[in-house]
């Protein structure tokens, strides 16, 4: 059953970050058109009819959601009445250039987690991510100023990451919070193994995000035809690493026709990287 997807609300981003496998992907991004609110209606469908508990959405993708603030604020606005009762778990993820004190308000009061996207220390930080560490500190501090807890964060893993493993650790240490590592993949991509190597030291000191069927990316199993949904340029995809495949339909289409998939594949590692073998 479906019970989490994402939706890239835009297809913008004001950064140009080096290794961002979207970027590299840009000729299979449109001017987005995509009604959400249908898909929304979705969520709220199967929330009824299947007396899910929990529906996870993410408002992540192909861009930074936060450019088009007010058009994702009335997404949250509409299912606000399952945001305030716990019914729908929504998240979104950012480079934290945009993040202010209404935003981070606005997240707080209908409980919409932010996670920043901060790849550790300076220098690799800054090395890929377009100079930028010392301006997401600022709003990570922000955050914890209107939260009282420093926010979730996202760290891309590559080669540099690996060459400076323990100084990484200590970086992400101090916020006594929960990262997602994830491997970086394209053309700067790292392999399984040596991702893998890192998480493993990471998760012995660190609250590290790892397991189940979500993304090999983060280090847990492949999700994809299961729960990984990805909504963008008015289609549905396997997930958000197969924008350039042939979409499963538009994105109105009901979760019962995505539930009719049966992918048989080792899930231990990516359907795409699989296919592309």
């Amino acid at each position: 059953m479906v019970d989490r997807i994402c939706i890239s609300i835009n297809n913008r981003c004001n950064l140009s970050c080096r290794y961002c496998h979207f970027y590299e992907k840009k000729s299979n991004i449109n001017v987005n058109t995509m009604d959400v609110f249908k898909i929304l209606d979705n969520v709220i469908a199967s929330i009824e009819k299947n007396n899910i508990s929990v529906f996870k959405v993410g408002f992540v993708g192909n861009g930074e959601p936060l450019m088009d603030f007010e058009l994702l604020k009335s997404y949250l606005l509409y299912i606000a009445k399952y945001l305030e009762q716990g019914r729908i778990a929504a998240y979104t993820i950012s480079n934290g250039i945009l993040i202010n004190k209404e935003i981070l308000q606005f997240f707080k009061k209908y409980h919409v987690n932010v996670g920043f996207s901060i790849d550790g220390i300076e220098s690799v930080h800054n090395k890929y991510r377009c100079g930028t560490h010392a301006k997401v500190m600022e709003k990570i501090n922000l955050y914890k100023d209107i939260n009282g807890k420093y926010p979730s964060m996202n760290c891309t893993v590559g080669k540099e990451t690996l060459s400076n493993a323990d100084e990484t650790i200590e970086f992400f240490k101090q916020f006594n919070n929960r990262i997602t590592f994830s491997r970086m993949i394209g053309k700067y991509g790292i392999s399984f193994d040596d991702f893998n190597v890192f998480l493993k030291k990471a998760t012995r000191i660190l609250n590290v995000r790892t397991g189940g069927y979500d993304c090999t990316m983060y280090g847990g199993m492949c999700g994809a035809g299961i729960n990984n949904f990805f909504y963008a340029n008015g289609n549905v995809y396997i997930c958000g690493n197969c924008i350039d495949m042939k979409p499963l339909g538009k994105s109105e289409m009901p979760f019962s026709q995505l539930e009719r998939l049966n992918l048989n594949f080792d899930r231990n590692y990516c359907y795409k990287e699989i296919l592309c073998e």
